[in-house]
C-alpha cells in the first residue's frame, strides 16, 4: 500500500464508485470501479470537488453513493482528471 492510500479513509462507496479522502479533506480519490479509472484530486481540484459533492448531497439527500458519485464523475467532469488504474 502506498503512502497516499495509507493516509486516506473511505467516505462513500457504492457498487460502481468509491470516494476516499485525507483526514483534512485536502485530497480526494474518486474511483470508477466499473471503468477501472481513478481521479486523484488535490489543491483547487479538491476544493472544487468538495463544494460540488456537498452541493449534490444537499440537493439530492436521498441519493445512494453510486448516484452521487456518478453525477460528479460524468456531469461534474471529474472523469477527465482520471487515469487508468495501474498507471
Amino acid at each position: 500500500m502506498s503512502e497516499n492510500q495509507a493516509s486516506v479513509s473511505l467516505i462513500a462507496e457504492g457498487t460502481d464508485y468509491e470516494l476516499l479522502a485525507t483526514p483534512d479533506h485536502a485530497s480526494f480519490i474518486l474511483r470508477s470501479k466499473a471503468d477501472l479509472y481513478t481521479a486523484h484530486l488535490q489543491g483547487e481540484d479538491a476544493a472544487r470537488f468538495q463544494a460540488d459533492y456537498k452541493a449534490i448531497q444537499l440537493q439530492y439527500p436521498n441519493w445512494k453513493p453510486d448516484q452521487t458519485l456518478a453525477q460528479l464523475w460524468d456531469q461534474g467532469g471529474y472523469s477527465w482528471l482520471a487515469a487508468q488504474d495501474g498507471e
